[in-house]
């Protein structure tokens, strides 16, 4: 099995989480990012500075099967499409279920934006929500080894 992070706006908490279960879980980590970022990982790609570079790269590595930590929600939904499985840095997991209410909702957001609206970014990153994406990130591969089984 393999985890495609999508490196460019992942927190490094996420990232140390996902190298400190690497040899235990026994995964391969594959990071990516733009040039803009300076990733601590021995298995890495570098792509140039276009709009979507990274995101095709990690729909280009990944497989059947494989984890991807992305907080896109388009991306998520073409990694689904791949069978893959999808995880937020927010331990949100991506479903078949929720994607399309997601995608909805970023549409409407947009428009609103688009508009003249504001919309409210994200919270400031706390522990809890590291811990909360560690649960969420142990869940989803234990999920991805019964379905492999089966």
């Amino acid at each position: 099995m393999k985890v495609v992070v999508d490196a460019d706006a992942c927190p490094r908490a996420c990232l140390q989480v996902l190298q400190r279960h690497r040899k235990t879980l026994n995964y391969r980590l594959l990071t990516v990012a733009s040039v803009d970022h300076q990733i601590d990982n021995p298995d890495h790609i570098t792509v140039g500075k276009g709009q979507d570079a990274a995101d095709l790269a990690v729909i280009n590595n990944t497989g059947r099967g494989d984890i991807v930590v992305t907080q896109d929600w388009g991306l998520a939904a073409l990694v689904l499409g791949k069978g893959a499985w999808a995880i937020s840095p927010s331990g949100r997991i991506f479903t078949e279920r929720n994607i399309d209410f997601l995608l909805e909702e970023r549409s409407l957001k947009a428009k609103y934006r688009r508009a003249g609206g504001r919309t409210k970014g994200p919270s400031a990153r706390t522990r809890q929500d590291d811990r909360k994406f560690e649960e969420s990130f142990l869940l989803l591969v234990q999920r991805a080894g019964s379905a492999r089984d089966s």
